[in-house]
C-alpha cells in the first residue's frame, strides 16, 4: 500500500513538471519574463538600406527570449531586425553605419551572447 502512494505522488509531480515545461517551452513560462509582457517594439521602416547583418545568439531558448531580442534591436535607430529562434540568428537591415559594439551591446544588456556578426 504505501509504495503506490509512493508511485502516486512521483505521477502527480511528474505531470505538474510536464506541464511546466510545455509552457515554458511556449514562451510562456517564467524563464525569461514569461508571456506576452514584454510590448513590442514597432519596426522602423528604412527609406534606404545601406547594409544588412547576420547575427548568431546563443541562449535563445523560447518566443519571448526571441521578442526580446528583436525588440532590443529594434529600439536602436535605424535597424530593422528580425530574429529566427530556430536558426538562433538575427538578420538585420541597416539605414546607417552602425558599429558592431552596438548591437552586441543591446543583444548582451538582454543577457543573450553574440557568437558572431556578419556582413552580408
Amino acid at each position: 500500500m504505501g509504495t503506490a502512494i509512493i508511485i502516486l505522488v512521483l505521477v502527480v509531480v511528474i505531470c505538474f513538471a510536464v506541464k511546466g515545461s510545455l509552457k515554458h517551452y511556449k514562451g510562456e513560462g517564467g524563464c525569461c519574463g514569461g508571456g506576452d509582457s514584454t510590448p513590442k517594439v514597432k519596426k522602423q521602416k528604412l527609406d534606404n538600406v545601406i547594409g544588412k547583418k547576420k547575427i548568431i545568439i546563443d541562449g535563445m531558448m523560447c518566443e519571448n527570449c526571441r521578442k526580446n531580442v528583436e525588440n532590443a534591436l529594434n529600439s536602436i535607430e535605424n535597424v530593422y531586425a528580425k530574429v529566427n529562434l530556430e536558426r538562433k540568428e538575427a538578420l538585420l537591415k541597416l539605414g546607417t553605419d552602425i558599429s558592431d559594439d552596438v548591437i552586441m551591446e543591446a543583444i548582451k544588456a538582454k543577457g543573450y551572447r553574440v557568437v558572431s556578426v556578419q556582413d552580408v
